[in-house]
């Protein structure tokens, strides 16, 4: 299942990256990628990193109170690091295992709890962008079907995650109802069900309420000025709303299958973003070459400095965590 997964991402990567090149002289596109400020494209690059930075911030308040988890800025590098050169954003997987070899508790599932949340904070947020970019900038009528869509599932996911964390009585007795003849089934769940819970102690701590909203919305901030400062990087004299719909268009481009680093995709959903303010494809192609580069390259190179730091490697950090296999 997983090679076909990689085969539809990988094809999904050549099919876009090639659409786009077919349509782009290379001699403008080189021309274009020529005329870089370095200067800016440096700043992308350093806002791209401190993003990491505020990630690991508000990461730390989906933990429960006084749980004090380690190295979490050191994880985050290394899992996104993991997702430019790993398929099926394996990086995920790495995040939780780092932290879990610092951990004195061991624990696999809380921080796994932790990341689904960060996800669906991340979708809501998402949302917000694009509802908020409907008010001032005309968008295609297909959009706003995916901005609807891409808001159910993510109102579905907060249900989930809301009757996990408010009723879990309620969701013990659903699991028992839908397992009652496999009893070992019934145990497993049971483990993964009441592991979860706890890693969502952190979520509905109302201290940690004012923390979590405020570091959302320097993560946000930060990706948009990451955004911003590579469009100044590729001569783009464009206002932050524009900055503000490239992050919002790739965010949806990067949940497709694809290729490692979101090959492709990514560069598509820029590619669709700048068109919005009339910005040609050579250049707009330009654009989102160096706006990926700029995140992709620092990232990756600081986050594998790390991993040698941490006296691991990729392959030992995807294998089941060790924590998985020690809690139930």
């Amino acid at each position: 299942m997983n090679a076909v997964k990689l085969a539809i991402g990988v094809a999904i990567s050549v099919a876009l990256l090639a659409a786009l090149l077919w349509r782009v002289d290379p001699h403008l596109l080189a021309g274009q990628l020529a005329s870089t400020h370095w200067g800016w494209a440096l700043a992308s690059g350093f806002l791209g990193i401190a993003g990491v930075w505020t990630r690991a911030r508000r990461w730390r308040y989906l933990f429960p109170p006084g749980s004090n988890p380690p190295a979490l800025f050191r994880a985050s590098m290394i899992g996104y690091m993991a997702n430019n050169v790993l398929p099926l954003r394996a990086g995920e997987i790495v995040r939780v295992y780092v932290v879990t070899r610092h951990s004195s508790h061991g624990g696999f599932w809380m921080p796994l709890a932790t990341l689904i949340v960060e996800r669906v904070l991340d979708g809501l947020a998402i949302v917000l962008i694009l509802g908020s970019l409907f008010l001032v900038v005309p968008m295609p009528v297909a959009l706003r079907w995916t901005a609807g869509v891409f808001l159910a599932l993510d109102l579905v996911a907060v249900a989930v995650l809301a009757a996990a964390a408010t009723v879990p009585d309620l969701c013990r007795r659903l699991i028992v109802g839908l397992t009652r003849r496999s009893e070992w089934l019934q145990a497993r769940l049971m483990g993964i069900f009441e592991r979860f819970v706890r890693g969502l102690v952190g979520v509905r701590t109302a201290r940690h309420a004012v923390p979590i909203i405020w570091w959302s919305f320097l993560v946000w901030l930060t990706a948009a000025l990451a955004a911003w400062t590579a469009l100044f990087a590729a001569r783009l004299d464009l206002p932050l709303v524009a900055a503000w719909a490239v992050l919002a268009f790739v965010a949806l481009g990067i949940s497709l299958p694809s290729a490692p680093g979101y090959i492709g995709v990514f560069h598509t959903a820029a590619v669709l973003a700048l068109a919005m303010f009339g910005v040609p494809q050579p250049v707009a192609l330009g654009y989102a070459i160096l706006y990926h580069a700029c995140g992709f390259i620092p990232v990756t190179l600081f986050g594998w400095i790390l991993l040698l730091r941490e006296n691991m490697s990729l392959g030992e950090a995807r294998q089941q965590p060790a924590g998985a296999r020690t809690e139930g």
